[in-house]
């Protein structure tokens, strides 16, 4: 399979995780909505290595994976913020014991999705003009 192949496949999934976080938002599933965003912002990340002939990506921080891009891609660069924050919802939106006093449903709200999600739709956006060649 081609690296751009191999990229479409990997933007799709993130498509697909970023209609689920919306979808979850909708529903009131805050937590779920802030994990499936992470897992976009992955995936479209992903997807630019892919497209540069990576064989393999491993890792699931979004900011470490912009980061290891080679050349940079100063559009995503510029979202490294959002990268972070979304990092922050890799293990706690998931389990109980990933905040201190909270659940994931009683931790995360309507801001933190909203955010989450506007985060993954920018690096979303990014990623698909740097991970394919039309």
């Amino acid at each position: 399979m081609t690296g751009e192949a191999q990229a479409s496949r990997w933007i799709d999934a993130a498509v697909d995780d970023l209609s689920h976080a919306r979808y979850a938002e909708e529903g009131g599933f805050h937590a779920h909505a802030c994990f499936s965003a992470q897992q976009a912002a992955e995936k479209a990340v992903k997807a630019v290595h892919y497209a540069r002939g990576a064989r393999a990506v491993l890792g699931h921080s979004v900011r470490n994976l912009i980061e290891r891009l080679d050349p940079r891609v100063p559009s995503l660069d510029e979202l490294l913020d959002d990268a972070r924050e979304l990092d922050l919802h890799y293990i706690p939106t998931r389990y109980p014991n990933g905040l201190e006093a909270w659940t994931p449903a009683t931790g995360f709200g309507p801001r933190q999705a909203a955010a989450a999600i506007a985060g993954a739709s920018a690096i979303l956006t990014a990623a698909r003009r740097h991970s394919s060649s039309g």
